[in-house]
């Protein structure tokens, strides 16, 4: 048979434009809207793609995020991809990507490309330190709806716990990857060597095709020293975006010093899209433009790879109790992770005066008594730095 006629080669074309210009506007309004962390953005997605557009079913909606909370990476921008994915291919994931991080990505990189110098005191300095306080109160938000969530019985909060004492008294990037192996094992071995079935729908197209270009990527990026802090987190980040705190701080916090690493956090807090675009914040302050732009695709294509080539396996993946239990055992020790930080990084370095300490009493009752937003949170934080810090 031949090929198909000029004319209908060029209507597939243009509506395949069509559909990726839709994911892109699309994805572009919720990063300039989605505000409220991982959480809210699936909440987002579902009214946005499954409710509104009806893009996606129900069923396939499901199995993405089955498969982004399963495996490590950014969970809510992996759940994105997987829809720009099965909307428009290849092409329709990339735009949902950039349409979803590049509003975030641009603010947090230009702060990161000026906090090195602001000046040391007066009130943008008190501003940043404030900021560090917002940070404070949002991660122990975190830690304890975390904690509700991922540790429901005795055995994984032992595990959380143990991996808390573990990581306060050695704060080593070996000893987090050894935590997190060693509870992958107990998970596994504690749970009940069965199978479950279940249907699932077909992996999107071409998601094969895209993971290896993904993880070929990958490993070109590992040859530039700048990038390997960024893709280790990124490939070791389980049960949210601000388990990312410990993995980059134990190997930038030097880099870019403790006061601009944790105002950085605080200043995420406040954006909406993705929270890894603490990233581009890093490598801004790093390296400038180059390195904003290697940190954010950096921290992205270790998850977006695993992800995009575990679909077609995802079947039978999902079917293995002793699979889900060592993800269980991670998702526990990564609530003791975040809570090291919490203690051993975090609250060291905010809480240093009096004032500070009232202002972090202040935004903790903020946080856990009212449903404050987390941009309010973090304009009365910089705004009570300024003044009194």
């Amino acid at each position: 048979m031949g090929s198909a006629p000029p004319l209908r080669r060029t209507g597939e074309r243009q509506r395949q434009r069509a559909l990726v210009r839709a994911v892109f506007t699309a994805f572009t309004r919720l990063g300039l809207t989605s505000f409220g962390g991982p959480s809210a953005h699936i909440g987002y997605f579902h009214r946005a793609f499954v409710s509104g557009r009806g893009w996606l079913s129900e069923a396939r909606f499901a199995e993405g995020l089955g498969l982004a909370q399963f495996l490590p990476g950014p969970a809510s921008s992996q759940l994105g991809l997987f829809i720009g994915l099965s909307r428009g291919g290849v092409p329709g994931a990339l735009a949902a990507f950039a349409g979803f991080t590049l509003p975030s990505a641009l603010i947090m990189g230009l702060a990161g490309g000026l906090a090195l110098h602001l000046p040391e005191r007066g009130p943008l300095a008190g501003a940043l330190a404030g900021l560090i306080l917002v940070a404070l109160a949002i991660v122990a938000q975190a830690v304890a709806g975390m904690a509700r969530s991922l540790c429901p019985d005795t055995q994984r909060r032992i595990l959380a716990l143990l991996a808390l004492i573990a990581l306060v008294l050695f704060p080593q990037t070996a000893v987090q990857m050894a935590v997190i192996a060693g509870a992958a094992l107990t998970g596994a071995l504690l749970s009940q060597a069965t199978t479950t079935g279940g249907a699932t729908e077909p992996a999107p197209p071409q998601s094969l095709v895209l993971g290896l270009g993904l993880g070929a990527f990958g490993l070109l990026l590992a040859l530039l020293p700048l990038a390997r802090p960024y893709l280790a987190a990124g490939a070791l980040v389980f049960g949210g975006g601000h388990v990312v705190l410990p993995l980059l701080h134990e190997s930038l916090g030097a880099a870019v010093g403790d006061a601009t690493f944790f105002a950085g956090y605080g200043l995420a807090q406040a954006m909406p899209g993705p929270l890894f675009t603490f990233a581009t914040y890093l490598g801004a302050a790093q390296a400038g433009l180059w390195g904003a732009v290697v940190a954010t695709l950096a921290i992205f294509a270790p998850g977006f790879a695993l992800l995009t080539l575990a679909l077609p396996l995802w079947a039978r993946l999902r079917r293995f109790a002793r699979l889900r239990g060592a993800v269980a055992g991670v998702n526990a020790a990564v609530v003791g992770l975040l809570g090291a930080a919490w203690v051993s990084q975090l609250a060291p370095h905010g809480v240093e005066s009096l004032p500070a300490g009232a202002i972090s009493i202040l935004l903790l009752l903020l946080v856990f008594l009212t449903k404050l937003p987390p941009v309010a949170l973090v304009a009365l934080g910089a705004g009570l730095g300024a003044v009194l810090l």
